[in-house]
């Protein structure tokens, strides 16, 4: 078994499930004879076929609604959007439709569309290539969006997605595509979509986050460990649904916490994760629960990007200051 990055993973995940049901397809903007715009679908339409590994226009919205179609009539649609800035003129189908499919058929209907969007800073990219605008989706009755952070979990998650009878909006953290590797095997074991992951037992405090800041976040940890302060680190992945069930359990356990995501922080997942604390384990904590995060602007270009997104540094700051209360 040879260790795989978070990008190969997500290759390795489309190439089982194609080999696996006949009723997946997989299209967008460039993913068939240039193996996408990051190489994730490379090598796939080569071994499956122009009709199962498809080129599309340049048309979002496009995309979107020939993936409601195909999932309405039995398909397993997996359609990619170069970044999830590209994805705004989706909105009207993937909003009012996709979501809505399920609820205005009563049933009758399914839409099992997994749309994949590489999302987030870090690579130094042009404007509309790095937004982090999950809670937009996290908002919408229907929708499921999910968040891996490593090789093993891309595999296990984009398996599952791709399994669901419901749409699932699947963003890959770009920033970490290629940063680590591990041993993923290709086994088609997928792991559940609705469950958050308890990467680091601690005792002192809670860190959570998702995506690309799960590796700030983890290197906060070892630093705090350092200095003698048990840091408990939880993924949340699924952003939604949440599991607020183990983010309840961890604070209730430590009585604090910091939330560290890329994205904005007015109307950010971190709000609803700290409202969620609040009404069911306020007693237990110990200290205001902090937030490290973006700013409430657009992403910088490359020159103030890292300005921008959470650091080790801002990360330990926010954990001390909740460890300044007794």
């Amino acid at each position: 078994m040879t260790n795989i990055t978070l990008l190969e993973a997500v290759t390795q995940a489309l190439a089982y499930e194609l080999a696996h049901d006949e009723n997946v397809v997989v299209f967008g903007e460039d993913v068939g004879l240039n193996g996408g715009v990051f190489r994730a679908t490379d090598g796939l339409q080569l071994r499956f076929g122009a009709n199962r590994v498809m080129d599309t226009p340049l048309a979002e919205s496009m995309i979107a609604g020939l993936a409601i179609g195909m999932a309405a009539q039995g398909l397993k649609p997996v359609a990619e959007f170069q970044f999830m800035g590209f994805s705004y003129p989706a909105l009207d189908n993937i909003l009012n439709h996709a979501a809505r499919l399920r609820n205005r058929t009563r049933g009758r209907l399914h839409c099992p569309a997994v749309f994949r969007m590489p999302f987030g800073g870090g690579i130094h990219a042009p404007e509309h290539h790095s937004e982090s605008t999950e809670a937009l989706y996290a908002h919408i009755p229907g929708l499921q969006v999910v968040i891996p952070s490593s090789p093993a979990r891309a595999y296990g998650l984009l398996l599952a997605a791709i399994r669901s009878p419901d749409p699932i909006i699947f963003l890959e953290p770009k920033r970490i595509y290629r940063l680590v590797k591990q041993e993923v095997p290709d086994n088609g074991v997928a792991l559940p979509l609705e469950k958050a992951f308890v990467l680091r037992e601690g005792s002192d405090i809670t860190l959570i986050s998702w995506g690309a800041s799960m590796h700030e976040t983890q290197q906060a940890a070892e630093a705090l460990a350092q200095e003698g302060i048990s840091a408990e680190i939880i993924d949340i992945a699924s952003i939604k649904p949440l599991d607020t069930a183990t983010i309840v359990n961890s604070v209730n356990k430590t009585g604090r916490c910091v939330i560290v995501h890329e994205a904005a922080k007015s109307g950010g997942l971190g709000a609803e994760i700290a409202a969620q604390i609040g009404e069911k384990a306020l007693l237990s904590l110990l200290a205001p629960i902090q937030r490290v995060t973006g700013y409430d602007t657009v992403m910088p270009y490359f020159k103030l990007e890292n300005s921008y997104i959470p650091s080790v540094a801002r990360i330990i700051h926010a954990a001390k200051l909740t460890l300044e209360f007794s």
